[in-house]
């Protein structure tokens, strides 16, 4: 069975609420139970922060022992070098995943730290994108 955490950065706990016409309505822990469902041979785990340095912390404690990453880093993407070397110095993949295309919006949204350590990319696909990127560890 694969292990996959899932980890989401700042302002994601707000899905369901924030921006609904770029994010939807639905709330993230009920879209993961939606994930788990249709998912039942995957060992899936979710963490989420606001705080870059917990999303380190976690990144640096599953990175060594977890099949995959997926990973969501919100405004980080575009601003934390530490989240860019926290991937770079661990040995489990990690797949960055946006629910939006950041190609379509602000233009100091299309610099990633992650993408370069990244195994790969999935982004514009709504909450779709995190059942891309479980797939693409199956």
């Amino acid at each position: 069975m694969k292990k996959l955490m899932i980890i989401n950065g700042p302002n994601l706990n707000l899905l369901g609420k924030r921006e609904p016409e770029i994010y939807g309505s639905l709330t993230f822990e009920d879209f993961f139970s939606q994930l788990k469902a249709q998912y039942p041979t995957v060992s899936l785990e979710y963490f989420q922060s606001n705080i870059e340095g917990e999303l380190i912390d976690k990144l640096h404690e599953v990175g060594f022992s977890y099949d995959g990453v997926i990973l969501n880093a919100g405004a980080y993407t575009h601003t934390s070098i530490g989240i860019g070397d926290a991937i770079k110095g661990i040995t489990t993949p990690v797949v960055e995943v946006h629910i939006s295309n950041t190609f379509s919006r602000e233009e100091f949204r299309h610099q990633s730290y992650i993408s370069p350590n990244a195994k790969g990319v999935i982004l514009g696909f709504g909450m779709a994108s995190y059942g891309l990127a479980i797939q693409s560890f199956l």
